[in-house]
């Protein structure tokens, strides 16, 4: 029993003081990344989420799927999906999860955290207030936890504000803006005027069901009831569900921080009228047993503030694609500005405009300008509104999460503030810790001279010779225009021979390509047209182009379209190999070209994009000579995924063994080996709701054994699905060699291998 008499004054809380070396506050998915990286490279981590629940947009909360530079496999981007702790954890989440479950989402990224014994994570805990050491440093963070009635005080050399609203970066005086900067300040011709609106809103969905019998609904009172206030209410449809319904958006025109309750039961309104609409007004049919399954109750944010760091993001950055020396992450959605008035606007909901590739995001953004010892995470970092438009999105959010974990872990080990990683030296430094993770910095290879494979003899027992993509039985009818992505030599002209099925005597248009800049995949070059006469029925076809590439890049063989004729498909997949189509997604604004107006410095281009599986088969065809590009030695190479070639190892599927040596002329002790594998970085894994065929990828290897050069087994895998495999040898391990023995993933895709690292 307990009893307290009374006392005259007030009580005080229970109070927890925590000390370490790293307080990041906001448990969205750029919090998570940012924790989970940092406590791996060994920063003591405090985790502070004001939910009960991790994820923060992609929760259950919200519901709102993870994209980033893959942007639904609408765009141009090819093998760009984020790395390292965000890859991880979809790869996780598809394993697991792959119908797209919110619910368990949530729970893969509770165990991710968890199982880090370096994360002290605080749920339903708010950071309320900030103490300063002196004008430009935070001392410690006080939150509160109401589920508890608890208070923390959480003490730490090094803080990021990953918050959302950036409420630490806030408190701490730190400089920051909201709403849109003006054409002229950063010479953004795309910045928006005050009829569209300078800040992006919030957005709540719901999910129904069929309640297997009639259920009526009766709405609230507050429901909206007149549907035609949505001036797009004829898109609404009774199949929809959750994100589906992104443009139920509202508050752009408010204050997106402290009108966020006022902004939410508007956007109850909105959902229950729509409800009303679908339920009731007798414009739907077979909706009687339909019932509502779930409504948000936290709306999902977009836009608020956003603070100055050491470089802002612009315009320019993401169309232009320029390069940093600072870069440590990398984005790809498109310019996503949405109008102001959001549902009630009658405006398209959102206007998308892409670049031709990824850009690459600069270490400066993610550093504060005023306070020394903070980091900004998340949507908060330092980008105009216009470029916040692309970086805002989630799985950009956890790429840079990536960064700042690394970063403070470096900072927190040698004592430095986060700006002192801008030294040339140490910026390397933790531009290498990041690859060597797999980040992925687009341009930025590990460094050979930190990996023990580059001063190693490298032997396969095979290697992939592509002079054939085997035929299958599909026909692919070339309604759409279909190119098969080849990583070719420059210089080296090439000969394909393909099976052709036309209905009539007809005219087929097949063309070389490439991209202007060869790490891109925008196909805006025609280095060649030929016609090819076709007769009906079948038939095999010879095309020897005489142009060559002036470097070693993919190029599309392109197959224009026809709707007479059909190309026969093959089963055999590869990695670093796939089609595209000039085909549509209209969920990223893509009707197959970028038309911009004039006058808003936006690149106009074709869109070419794969297909999801069981779709998107390679063509069959003959190559000729065949692409040599599979060596073992690109295992060294330090790129763990295509980037102007396949940069990776691929074994022969006549190999029955699929078998590495690797060897030192002297005896080299031993740390760690990392295998960087295929999980197709080309997929966009949709985190909620989609769903999705597989929950392996099918290039992923997954068996395989690892040896001394004496024969004895060091290492076993079984099932494997993750991108990055990571065993630890025993301490004072020392041996001459190491032989890796693999399994194809099926008879179908041969083994692969992107990257090795040994230390």
């Amino acid at each position: 029993m307990i009893q307290e008499a009374f006392q005259s004054g007030t009580r005080e809380l229970a109070t927890e003081h925590l000390q370490g070396d790293f307080v990041i506050v906001g448990g969205g998915l750029a919090g998570v990344c940012a924790a989970i990286t940092a406590a791996r490279s060994g920063a003591r981590t405090i985790l502070v989420q004001d939910r009960p629940v991790l994820g923060g947009n992609a929760s259950s909360e919200v519901r709102l799927w993870i994209l980033g530079a893959t942007s639904h496999m609408g765009n141009n981007n090819r093998w760009s999906r984020e790395g390292a702790v965000m890859d991880e954890i979809l790869v996780e989440n598809m394993y697991k999860n792959k119908e797209g479950n919110a619910v368990i989402f949530d729970t893969i990224l509770l165990d991710k955290v968890i199982q880090e014994p370096n994360i002290k994570l605080l749920l339903n805990t708010s950071v309320y207030d900030v103490t300063k050491k002196d004008d430009k440093n935070i001392e410690s963070a006080t939150a509160f936890n109401p589920q508890n009635s608890t208070k923390y005080v959480l003490e730490a050399p090094l803080f990021c504000d990953a918050s959302g609203d950036g409420l630490v970066a806030f408190k701490a005086g730190a400089s920051f803006r909201m709403g849109a900067e003006t054409k002229e300040e950063f010479g953004e011709l795309f910045a928006p005027d005050q009829n569209y609106g300078e800040l992006l809103g919030h957005s709540m969905y719901f999910y129904s069901k069929s309640a297997g019998e009639p259920v009526k609904y009766i709405p609230p009172s507050y429901a909206l009831d007149d549907i035609k206030q949505i001036p797009r209410y004829k898109l609404i449809s009774k199949t929809d569900m959750g994100c589906r319904f992104w443009w139920f958006e509202y508050g752009g025109r408010t204050d997106t921080v402290h009108k966020t309750e006022e902004i939410k039961w508007e956007l109850w309104k909105v959902i229950y009228g729509v409800w009303d609409h679908i339920k009731n007004s007798g414009e739907f049919e077979d909706v009687d047993d339909l019932t509502l399954e779930w409504v948000a109750t936290v709306p999902g944010k977009r836009e608020s503030r956003r603070f100055e760091g050491l470089y802002m993001m612009r315009q320019q950055d993401v169309i232009e694609q320029r390069t940093f020396e600072d870069a440590v992450a990398h984005g790809g959605w498109a310019l996503d500005l949405h109008p102001a008035d959001g549902i009630y606007s009658d405006q398209s909901g959102c206007t998308q405009w892409h670049s031709k590739g990824v850009y690459q995001i600069p270490y400066r953004s993610y550093v504060s300008k005023d306070i020394e010892n903070l980091f900004l995470a998340g949507r908060i970092i330092s980008a105009t509104h216009v470029a916040f438009g692309s970086t805002r999105v989630m799985a950009t959010c956890g790429s840079g999460g990536n960064a700042v974990g690394m970063a403070a872990a470096l900072c927190a080990k040698d004592g430095l503030k986060p700006k002192d990683l801008l030294d040339k030296s140490r910026i390397k430094d933790l531009q290498n810790a990041l690859n060597e993770i797999g980040q992925g910095i687009p341009g930025v290879a590990v460094d050979r001279a930190k990996n023990l494979i580059s001063e190693a003899n490298v032997s396969a027992s095979s290697t992939l010779q592509l002079a054939e993509i085997p035929q299958g039985e599909s026909w692919l009818n070339l309604q759409t225009a279909v190119a098969q992505l080849l990583p070719l030599k420059a210089e080296q002209a090439y000969k394909f021979q393909l099976k052709l099925k036309a209905e009539k005597d007809t005219t087929l248009e097949i063309q070389l390509r490439c991209a202007e800049m060869p790490s891109n995949y925008t196909p805006e070059v025609t280095l060649e047209t030929q016609m090819i006469p076709l007769k009906a029925g079948e038939q095999e076809v010879s095309v020897a182009f005489k142009k060559t590439l002036p470097g070693d890049q993919y190029a599309f063989i392109t197959l224009l379209s026809n709707d007479g004729v059909s190309v026969l498909e093959s089963d055999h997949r590869y990695t670093g190999i796939v089609t595209v189509f000039n085909g549509e997604n209209k969920a990223v604004s893509n009707t197959g070209k970028q038309s911009p107006p004039e006058g808003i410095g936006i690149d106009a281009f074709e869109f070419w994009i794969p297909k999801r599986r069981p779709e998107g088969k390679n063509l069959a065809m003959q190559i000729s000579p065949a692409l040599e590009v599979f060596d073992a030695q690109n295992l060294s190479n330090g790129i763990a995924r295509p980037w102007l070639q396949p940069n990776a190892w691929v074994a022969d599927l006549s190999d029955p063994s699929p078998t590495l040596t690797i060897s030192w002329d002297e005896p080299k002790k031993l740390e760690l080996l990392r295998l960087f594998l295929d999980t197709d970085y080309d997929h966009a894994m949709e985190s909620t709701l989609m769903g999705h065929p597989e929950n392996v990828m099918p290039f992923t290897l997954r068996n395989y054994q690892v040896f001394d050069l004496d024969g004895q087994l060091l290492f076993e895998q079984k099932g494997n699905y993750q991108t990055v495999n990571t065993w630890k040898f025993e301490e004072g391990f020392t041996t001459k060699g190491l032989v890796i023995k693999a399994e194809h993933p099926s008879a179908l895709v041969p083994a692969s291998i992107f990257e090795i690292l040994i230390k």
